[in-house]
């Protein structure tokens, strides 16, 4: 009987499960109101993280009290869990430096234990935080536009003066102070043209000029030099006489945007037969710009070289043009479109040796910290062109000048955008 007693095993897990029973209740309870909570602060935080994004379109414009009301107002719209209650929002928006912002938003709310009440928890605290950083740059943009006689062929050049005129038109909106969005306009051909008015200017050498503008006492001598070597007497042509175009200064000055200050430093000037309209430097007049877009007219052959340094030339702070200095809040861009391959400058038509100068200019102005984008219109080195932007995405193929207005629509949606960082 004893070991019968011994062995009987019966009704000995009753005593277990009711020992047992409590903390597994516990648990459960526990898990059910995790899980409440846990979806509750999701949907918290992804409120809250909508909440910081919309409010830096307002966030400059508050005071500090109004940006938290705008934050719980916003909040409130976004958020409409009901088992979460005394939700407090603050917001804090700060300026780490000139031209950026952190907008820093912290929410708390509690909600409801339906089980932790018997362990002495009614209620459970949760909190979440969104902070963006962005900043509100100002730009200074270089158009650098193909003014060569292709140009005039399958409608490019109207189709580049109405594309312009949208980008100058998003760009004008995107500018909501005076001076946040600059531009300069740098129509080219072999040459650029820097203007009658600069021909007193000391940064312009005229030996080259010179010696092909005048008249020899022989009217069989074309040149000084020639002149002067047959013994007889030239007479060098008037400086006003002039049409304002410039040629590529002497390598390697060529492909950079260093002050002219003598010598090869100097920028020769040229009487081109084929002198492109005059650059605008950098302004926000926008009538101007307007009207320097419908002065241009396809005239010569292509010389990219000239014309990207002088869209960097219009950027650079120093002479002759004297842009702003670089600063935290300043971005520089330049735009490139060209429709052919490189045909001449001051020494060679050999299109390659064009493109080495292209290149180096390139290299450099990126390595000034500039953005470069590139258009390539039907013709032109492919290669050349997406090497010279500053990535892939800003390297666009035109195949029909229809598509024009396309580009210059996305270039001038992410020009204004580029005013607010990630």
């Amino acid at each position: 009987m004893l070991v019968r007693f011994w062995n009987n095993r019966e009704g000995g897990v009753a005593p277990l499960l009711a020992i047992s029973i409590i903390p597994l209740m516990c648990a459960v309870g526990a898990a059910v109101d995790f899980s409440r909570v846990n979806s509750t602060r999701t949907a918290f935080q992804g409120a809250l993280d909508s909440t910081a994004l919309t409010l830096t379109k307002y966030a400059q414009d508050l005071d500090q009290t109004a940006l938290s009301t705008k934050a719980t107002d916003l909040f409130g719209a976004l958020f409409t869990r009901p088992e979460a209650y005394d939700i407090s929002i603050q917001a804090t928006l700060t300026s780490p430096k000139p031209g950026s912002f952190d907008l820093t938003i912290t929410g708390s709310a509690k909600v409801d234990a339906i089980f932790g009440h018997f362990l002495g928890k009614p209620q459970i605290p949760m909190s979440a935080t969104s902070s963006v950083e962005w900043g509100i740059k100002k730009l200074n943009l270089a158009l650098v536009l193909d003014n060569t006689g292709s140009m005039g062929s399958s409608g490019k050049m109207d189709a580049l003066k109405a594309s312009a005129h949208n980008l100058l038109t998003t760009l004008e909106a995107a500018a909501t102070n005076p001076g946040d969005v600059k531009v300069s306009i740098v129509p080219f051909a072999t040459d650029v043209n820097v203007g009658t008015g600069s021909v007193g200017a000391g940064w312009l050498r005229w030996d080259e000029w010179e010696d092909e503008n005048g008249t020899c006492s022989s009217s069989y001598y074309k040149t000084q030099s020639s002149c002067v070597a047959a013994g007889r007497t030239w007479t060098v042509a008037d400086h006003n006489t002039w049409n304002g175009c410039v040629y590529d200064r002497d390598q390697n000055y060529d492909v950079v945007a260093d002050a002219p200050v003598a010598g090869s430093t100097l920028f020769p000037t040229h009487q081109a037969s084929s002198c492109p309209t005059q650059i605008l430097p950098l302004t926000e007049d926008w009538s101007a710009l307007n009207a320097k877009i419908d002065a241009m007219s396809p005239s010569g052959n292509t010389n990219t070289t000239i014309g990207l340094v002088w869209g960097w030339q219009t950027l650079a702070d120093n002479a002759p043009l004297n842009a702003p200095p670089p600063s935290d809040d300043l971005e520089k861009v330049i735009v490139l479109l060209t429709d052919g391959q490189n045909t001449q400058n001051r020494w060679t038509s050999s299109s390659s040796s064009i493109d080495a100068r292209m290149q180096k200019v390139c290299d450099n102005v990126k390595a000034a910290d500039i953005k470069i984008y590139t258009i390539r219109v039907v013709n032109g080195n492919a290669g050349l062109l997406q090497s010279c932007a500053s990535k892939a995405s800003m390297y666009y193929n035109v195949s029909e000048a229809s598509q024009l207005d396309g580009v210059f629509t996305s270039i001038a949606e992410k020009l204004a955008n580029l005013r607010l960082t990630e």
